[in-house]
């Protein structure tokens, strides 16, 4: 079943691509771009390779 993604899953796609678009392609780069990003994993607290992964599996991605 295909749905709309919500409002966090928008915000958390546009720090990625804005990640992507500095050269943040490295996992550790990329992690430590969306920490400086206003975007926080759904838990709360700091983004890690760990979380990060679990929410990209959760998501599909």
């Amino acid at each position: 079943m295909n749905r709309l993604p919500t409002e966090w899953e928008g915000s958390l796609a546009d720090a990625i691509e804005a990640a992507f678009a500095k050269g943040n392609w490295e996992l550790e780069d990329l992690v430590a771009a969306l920490n400086r990003s206003r975007v926080r994993p759904r838990a709360g607290g700091e983004w890690t390779p760990e979380n990060f992964q679990a929410t990209m599996h959760e998501l599909g991605a």
